[in-house]
């Protein structure tokens, strides 16, 4: 069944086999669940904080960090998520952020023009590479730290592992991920006391000089002085690693190619980057925040990838209570899974579903629940505008001065474990156009 949801396009096999109650019981992940695939539900599941609690599978569980990520304590998780999402949360505190990443973009592409040159290259990975270059960047101020390697390394086996059965046997991805993310851990704690010893011995030196995120999760308290435990800020440094490379890479890679196979649409997105050149001033360098905001167009194109490609399949939660839903019964205890996908690519929502039109979110109000690419609720994803302003930021380079030619344009796509992408990672050349 679980086949069914992941490889089935909505319209189709789906809801001739399992009919369109919008609510499904299935067994997954070790646990009984329910699956809503209906928007009323949906944002009722995500808000209702009073009936619904987190419920990833265990293995995402303890991989990420339940101490800090599922904490059940509301005061607890609210003042968590205060002092640590400050930094990146809304334009103001991201702008910050924005020559660092532009830097890393204009230079990977360059990269990997040059490295097409020979041979093509596999995108998602690269793009990997690059989303991993800017959350680190934030973190540290610099992805040239001697141990950012190791990070990456760690963080693979544990990113592989995120919804693996969690048998802690050697031989299986479990272990060998709970071994790595101990690692991890002990890693960040070090790099976080070293950080305090050196910002200690600057003083009122460091006070004036810019901070990035480690500085800020270091020094930040809550309204009663309380600071962040070494342990919150290693689990929130895993946290960010997830939702700040995974994520952004791959809507980036799926806007890539959903321009690519849409040139009229990829014309107009460039031609409204080439206006901006325009009205620039001169004497101005790169982009700025206000030129962002001013991405009609792009940002329709972004929300437009976010609802078609899915990036995450599900939202999970579990039943603290016994619950009824649209007459059907979940036992307190059961795992609730908002599907994602089911929702986004409902007809009943947006009209030709399946077919990439961001001019949809022209004069579009989406009904509450129909539109979840971050979730809802208090626990919305932190990271919604630094992956937009990522996409923001590359596109603008790229549509300006870039195109893709896919190896294998038809590649199948692979929705397992978590994230969907071509099973070639988008081999493609990246071609540098001529001014």
């Amino acid at each position: 069944m679980l086949t069914l949801f992941l490889l089935v396009t909505w319209d189709g096999h789906f809801l001739i086999r399992y009919g369109g109650s919008g609510i499904y019981k299935t067994h997954l992940f070790g646990s009984p669940s329910v699956i809503v695939c209906k928007a009323e539900a949906c944002r009722m599941v995500l808000t209702d904080e009073k009936r619904f609690k987190i419920g990833y599978p265990e293995a995402t569980l303890k991989l990420v960090g339940s101490a800090t990520f599922a904490k059940d304590s509301f005061a607890e998780r609210k003042r968590i998520r205060r002092l640590a999402t400050s930094p990146i949360v809304g334009h103001a505190a991201l702008a910050l952020y924005v020559d660092r990443i532009e830097d890393i973009i204009v230079n990977s592409l360059e990269e990997w023009a040059s490295m097409s040159m020979k041979s093509p290259v596999q995108l998602l990975n690269e793009l990997k590479h690059l989303t991993f270059k800017v959350i680190i960047h934030i973190f540290m101020g610099s992805h040239n730290h001697p141990i950012i390697s190791q990070i990456g390394d760690l963080y693979n086996h544990v990113h592989r592992a995120l919804y693996a059965i969690p048998i802690n046997i050697p031989g299986f991805a479990y272990h060998k991920a709970l071994q790595a993310r101990t690692k991890l851990e002990r890693i960040i704690q070090c790099v976080a006391k070293e950080r305090r010893i050196m910002n200690k011995r600057m003083g009122e030196e460091k006070e004036g000089s810019e901070r990035d995120l480690l500085d800020i999760l270091l020094d930040g308290e809550d309204e009663n002085g309380q600071k962040l435990e070494d342990e919150d800020i290693a689990n929130l440094t895993v946290g960010f690693l997830f939702a700040g490379h995974e994520t952004s890479a791959h809507a980036i890679m799926w806007s890539i190619i959903y321009l690519t196979h849409h040139p009229h649409i990829m014309s107009r997105a460039k031609e409204e980057q080439e206006e901006m050149l325009r009205t620039r001033q001169q004497d101005q360098k790169g982009l700025n925040v206000q030129e962002i905001k001013q991405m009609v167009f792009l940002a329709k194109v972004i929300d437009e990838t976010l609802r078609l490609a899915n990036i995450s399949f599900s939202l999970f939660r579990e039943a603290r209570v016994d619950v009824n839903i649209n007459g059907y019964s979940i036992p307190r205890g059961w795992k609730v899974l908002v599907w994602l996908r089911a929702v986004h690519l409902d007809p009943e929502y947006y009209t030709d579903p399946l077919q990439f039109n961001p001019s949809r979110w022209d004069d579009y109000c989406a009904k509450p629940g129909s539109y979840l690419p971050f979730g809802a609720g208090t626990r919305l994803c932190s990271g919604i505008d630094l992956v937009k302003l990522e996409m923001s930021i590359f596109l603008h380079y790229f549509l300006l001065h870039y195109k893709v030619e896919q190896v294998n344009p038809n590649c199948p796509v692979t929705y397992w474990p978590a994230m969907p992408k071509p099973t070639d990672n988008c081999l493609a050349r990246v071609i540098k156009l001529i001014s």
